[in-house]
């Protein structure tokens, strides 16, 4: 009869913890915006080999920590393909004109003074429209950071822009994922907990965008415009500039909206901007020949390169040279690695119960309203910390507090909310989960550069725990009504 592994104790728990703290410390300092690019993922292995050492002690054997490690690293493979379309996306529709066409348009309308806000609104309405933070930040985002570029506006505030917009919209919108997610776990309706998250969302949306105004306001626009007419001037000599190069955005919106799954969706917007640009730059592909030979299946060759390697042109601007020599499945592999190293580390520290143990201690002695919610919310961001993926960080919480809520006599809407308010909000401000890692690879920012103008995502959670430690907008469920039967 196999013998029951141990619990594991605080000190256990605490111990990969503290290591990865270490690590990444080190690795940020000795590194700087390199420490993405391998040394953050030696400090995750590193971290999960330790927490699978303790599991071995605890009496898990090495083939049940190895069957979680899988199980772990299986659940991001959705989160790769996306990446990889994504890749493949961005280099098509640079090569197609989409993205360049984009920043024309944008460059012509956008004004400096106002265009954070601007940004802000745009990723708002189309990730509202559509569900979806990343294939916003991976479409407009990309764009509006090419038009920042153009009015040499700050990229790390119009990547904070496009990050607060995108999740603001991405987290009202009954077609996103995690907003569907969160009540599916507690057992709320939909719209009840839209509406019940209304209550931290649109203030703290309202504040962010009063703070992108102020610094738009106070940007430097001196010779801006010339920078803009330089800028358009390039793209027109570059690219044929039209309405018709829009046709695959406008599609891929379309196949979002119709609720069709975001892999096979990007897939097809990545396939029709290789068709689109066959059809409508086909001189842009001939430049970007290697061989003196020309023809269609040459052509055939550049596309399908933009699709696995991206595309590198040569305008004679540097700045715009590195906003649009871009894209390619191959861009997306180093993201690709840190999110299985992240997920393996997370993993582990799942299987063998060291995250259980720092929740169970963290919920200990939660007696108020303010305090179960706080603590929620606290557990989701070090969820989002440990198992770098938004999903756990709303599903395992979840599952743990449910029961707790109702014992509290607190409405499942309070813990549906915070769960995403912990949860789904930080999620990109962590340069190694999931999000934060999507958002560095398609945006072109580091997460710790755009993380303090991120307002939004940075306010919400902070405006939750106000609201809970003051008992504003907290639910409680009614007493069960005893029917009096009279004789």
């Amino acid at each position: 009869m196999s013998k029951q592994p141990k619990q594991p104790s605080l000190i256990d728990s605490l111990i990969p913890l503290v290591l990865l703290i270490v690590l990444m410390s080190c690795s940020v300092y000795l590194f700087g915006e390199d420490s993405s690019y391998g040394p953050n993922q030696i400090a995750l292995l590193i971290g999960m080999f330790t927490a699978a050492i303790i599991g071995l002690k605890n009496g898990y054997t090495w083939k049940s920590i190895e069957e979680g490690l899988i199980a772990g690293i299986s659940m991001s493979l959705g989160a790769c393909l996306i990446l990889l379309a994504v890749g493949s996306l961005i280099g098509t529709w640079m090569l197609s004109g989409t993205v360049p066409t984009l920043i024309y348009y944008g460059l012509s309308l956008l004004n400096p003074s106002w265009f954070y806000p601007a940004a802000c609104l745009i990723c708002a309405v189309v990730a509202m429209s559509i569900g979806s933070s990343w294939t916003t930040a991976a479409t407009i985002g990309v764009a509006l950071i090419g038009v920042a570029t153009g009015m040499d506006m700050s990229l790390s505030i119009t990547a904070g822009a496009i990050v607060s917009g995108a999740y603001f919209g991405d987290k009202l919108s009954p077609l996103s994922e995690t907003t569907n997610l969160a009540p599916a776990v507690v057992g709320t309706d939909l719209f009840q907990h839209i509406k019940y998250m209304l209550w931290t969302t649109v203030p703290s949306f309202v504040i962010a965008l009063i703070l992108f105004t102020i610094f738009g306001l106070q940007s430097d626009t001196i010779d801006t415009s010339s920078r803009i007419d330089e800028m358009r001037e390039l793209l027109e000599a570059n690219f044929h500039i039209g309405w018709y190069n829009l046709v695959p955005l406008v599609v891929l919106l379309l196949l979002a909206v119709n609720k069709m799954p975001a892999f096979p969706a990007i897939a097809i917007g990545a396939i029709l901007g290789g068709i689109w640009a066959l059809i409508f730059q086909y001189d842009v592909v001939l430049n970007l020949l290697d061989t003196e030979h020309s023809g269609f299946i040459q052509s055939l060759m550049v596309v399908w390169t933009a699709l696995f390697d991206g595309v590198e042109f040569a305008t004679g601007n540097d700045n715009l040279d590195e906003l649009i020599s871009r894209g390619g499945m191959s861009s997306m592999l180093n993201t690709i690695w840190l999110i299985i190293c992240a997920m393996s580390f997370g993993a582990v520290l799942e299987k063998v119960g060291l995250l259980k143990s720092i929740v169970t201690y963290v919920l200990r002695g939660a007696t108020s309203a303010g305090s179960m919610v706080t603590r929620t919310i606290l557990t989701c961001i070090g969820t989002n910390l440990v198992t770098a993926d938004q999903y756990i960080a709303i599903v395992m919480p979840g599952r743990m507090y449910k029961e707790e809520f109702k014992k509290r006599g607190l409405d499942q809407l309070n813990l549906s909310r915070s769960l995403e308010d912990g949860g789904t909000i930080t999620s990109p401000l962590i340069p190694w989960n999931t999000c934060g890692a999507f958002m560095q690879s398609v945006l072109g920012v580091s997460v710790l550069d755009y993380l303090f103008y991120a307002f939004f995502n940075l306010i919400n959670p902070v405006l939750a725990v106000v609201y809970a430690v003051f008992g504003i907008k907290i639910l409680r469920l009614e007493p069960p009504q005893v029917e009096i039967v009279h004789k």
